[in-house]
């Protein structure tokens, strides 16, 4: 088993973790709708309360904080684990918020019915090279209606001026990177347990059919009962992907093969992040338990755009 060192506890379901400059990582509390500092001692301070449930985190070429925001889940809590289960009773819609870091303001960049989109769960985001970022949306389920979202993935500028949804469907997307020369596009899906690759074109375009069926080349799924959460990128092009219901990250190559399983001990391990000088530490969210971890990875991370 690795090492790993408690960096913070107490969290509300900890997702979309961003190492900073000071080493200090920025995370959403999902359940409370709160975005959290956890400073290199673990002390906690709040950055900002857009309420909803706040999901996958970037920093933008402002320097502003970009947030996909779900709208809000139930939740479950026992035996020391919190888990979501279906769409909250206060559904708030989904949308893409920018936070100012220095004040807290929150802006609603983009949400459902703007430029024609519908947005229902925004999960997962990545900014690339040209200064505009891929997303995610995860979806909802709807378990008094049995209603489940079909959802696809979306490319949008960083000011507001331009969204638009690429990859429809999608099955239930949640993480999304791209390779380290911007000209694969990843996205892990969740039930299906599938990392995807799409081949990116230009800024916002990918070929559509590079794939048997469409935009999407079905690159490695695993054996098992497991599902995909949010994933991080190595330096050298691996899709470090959070892995629940065998706890713990799955290190896939760029030709979809198992690079390593590293283990963790929270069956809801739902994001990896890197940063440090080597950018070789991990953070990792622990998100059941509430906890956001560190351990020395084994090669460096992909120092994200801006």
């Amino acid at each position: 088993m690795t090492d790993f060192t408690l960096v913070a506890d107490g969290l509300r379901f900890p997702e979309g973790p961003v190492v900073m400059p000071d080493g200090s990582v920025i995370l959403v509390e999902i359940e409370p709708g709160r975005i959290t500092r956890v400073h290199p001692d673990g002390r906690k301070e709040t950055v900002a309360e857009p309420g909803g449930g706040p999901n996958g985190l970037a920093i933008g070429p402002d320097g502003m904080l970009y947030c996909c925001n779900n709208g809000g889940f139930e939740y479950i809590e026992s035996n020391g684990m919190l888990a979501p289960h279906g769409i909250a009773k206060d559904y708030s819609g989904g949308r893409i918020e920018r936070i100012d870091l220095a004040t807290g303001a929150v802006e609603v960049l983009y949400k459902s019915g703007d430029h024609g989109v519908v947005l229902r769960g925004p999960n997962d985001i990545v900014f690339d090279t040209h200064g505009g970022f891929w997303f995610t949306d995860h979806g909802k389920v709807d378990y008094a209606a049995r209603v489940h979202d079909v959802v696809g993935i979306f490319y949008a500028k960083a000011d507001g001026s331009f969204i638009e949804e690429v990859v429809f469907p999608s099955n239930n997307p949640n993480g999304i990177g791209l390779s380290p020369d911007g000209r694969a596009l990843y996205a892990a899906e969740t039930y299906t347990c599938r990392l995807m690759k799409f081949n990116v074109t230009a800024p916002g375009k990918v070929a559509p059919d590079a794939g048997p069926g469409g935009p999407g080349i079905p690159l490695y799924r695993p054996a098992g009962y497991k599902f995909f959460d949010s994933l991080g990128m190595e330096e050298n092009g691996n899709i470090c992907i959070a892995t629940i219901g065998e706890s713990g990250i799955s290190v896939i190559s760029p030709a979809g093969e198992l690079v390593e399983f590293v283990a963790t001990p929270d069956i809801f391990t739902t994001n990896i992040a890197f940063g440090g000088a080597d950018m070789r530490d991990a953070y990792i969210t622990l998100s059941g338990t509430g906890k956001l971890v560190k351990t020395r990875w084994a090669r460096p991370g992909l120092k994200l755009n801006h």
